[in-house]
């Protein structure tokens, strides 16, 4: 009797939120079409709850990062030492894997990884990852509807497979749990069940960019200023005491935070995007947020901080137009205008329509569409290549 070959594949994600979350999205969705996952992963630094993901092996794997770069934050930096130090437990590790498949009937068919990663193919530039083969291709966390010229000129200059298969969280769906490092604070969706309608402003500049003491204070005398409600994301470690901060600030700005604004540590992104209440996102752009605030129809007033943020609220402004564009002057006049330019405004309502149209068709590429083509593409691709 022939015995069946399982297929197993390798994921591996930079420890960072921005990229472990859209990795763990796609091993969910990859796992759905019969795939076992492995995911190599360092237990000291930002490391995913195994017991969120029971379907996965987590194996150890050191990343030989000091104390001083973890709490420095600095991605450049730790970039590189990730691709000087993981170079050979990542191949001992693969070869260890490789030769327990063998043993139970398993083949690893793929190593899926991220592009910052680059090093898992030589120590090269991170542009010439698309080049090496023998790749499969390039899986893109994005929808045909989006970015369809530009995925014809990434096939075209370096003739490689390109599978947009995004957005990998609205694939995953329910199945996907949570990676996220901080602990998500529910009490804000309560909050959000007694507002109205497209009312709310969320704010967040996601895991690494932050403002420092005196931004803050300038963003909270704006947002209270505008006059509009809003959920804002305050992270630990931002400034030293939250509270102490919050009592220093003037009567009439505390007033109004307790009127009309909820403050948190962390927030569940994608039940508030997803609220009803919520009719704005003052965001830096990451490709994730990106993303699920496009998959809600929710406009996004840009402020970028670093690496794709830019390229990403250009799309967001410039050819998407659901966006909006200021100076990213964070003072209090500034704030205001901004935040009544994108929740009240007639310029605001018009994006508003524009991002509703968007979520329809991302929708559409999802259902059935470019992105599900896409996939069952990328599936049979792994399997016939391992047969």
């Amino acid at each position: 009797m022939e015995t069946r070959i399982r297929h197993r594949l390798v994921l591996i994600a930079p420890p960072f939120q921005g990229h472990l979350t859209p990795m763990l999205q796609l091993a969910t969705i990859l796992h759905s079409k019969g795939f076992s996952i492995t995911i190599p992963h360092d237990d000291n630094f930002n490391s995913p709850n195994p017991s969120n993901h029971p379907n996965f092996s987590f194996l150890p794997l050191f990343y030989g990062l000091s104390e001083t770069q973890i709490s420095s934050k600095n991605i450049v930096d730790i970039s590189v030492t990730l691709n000087a130090m993981c170079v050979s437990p990542l191949k001992e590790l693969l070869v260890d894997q490789i030769e327990k498949g063998n043993m139970n009937h398993e083949k690893i068919a793929c190593v899926i990884y991220d592009g910052l990663m680059h090093s898992i193919d030589s120590v090269k530039a991170i542009t010439k990852t698309l080049a090496v083969r023998p790749s499969l291709g390039v899986i893109c966390n994005t929808v045909n509807c989006l970015e369809e010229k530009s995925l014809h000129r990434l096939r075209d200059l370096y003739k490689v497979s390109v599978f947009p298969i995004g957005p990998l969280h609205m694939i995953a769906g329910e199945d996907s749990s949570s990676s996220s490092f901080v602990e998500e604070d529910y009490s804000c969706i309560g909050w959000l069940n007694n507002q109205a309608t497209k009312s709310v402003l969320y704010v967040s500049l996601g895991s690494i960019a932050s403002w420092d003491e005196k931004e803050l204070t300038e963003v909270a005398w704006g947002l209270a200023n505008s006059k509009q409600k809003f959920l804002w994301v305050i992270r630990p470690g931002t400034i030293n005491d939250v509270s102490e901060w919050l009592e220093s600030l003037a009567e009439e700005v505390k007033v109004a935070i307790e009127e009309r604004g909820c403050i948190v540590k962390w927030a569940p992104q994608g039940e508030v995007l997803a609220h009803q209440c919520v009719g704005g996102f003052w965001s830096h752009c990451g490709w994730n947020s990106t993303l699920e605030s496009l998959c809600e129809g929710v406009p996004i007033m840009c402020q970028p901080h670093f690496g794709d943020q830019r390229v990403n609220a250009r799309l967001l402004t410039q050819a998407w137009k659901v966006g909006l564009e200021w100076s990213n002057v964070i003072e209090r006049d500034e704030v205001e205008g901004a935040v009544r330019r994108l929740m009240v405004s007639e310029e605001g309502k018009e994006m508003g329509q524009r991002a509703l149209k968007l979520k329809n068709q991302i929708k559409l590429g999802v259902r059935g569409g470019s992105s599900y083509d896409a996939l069952n593409e990328l599936v049979n691709r792994m399997l016939s290549a391992n047969l």
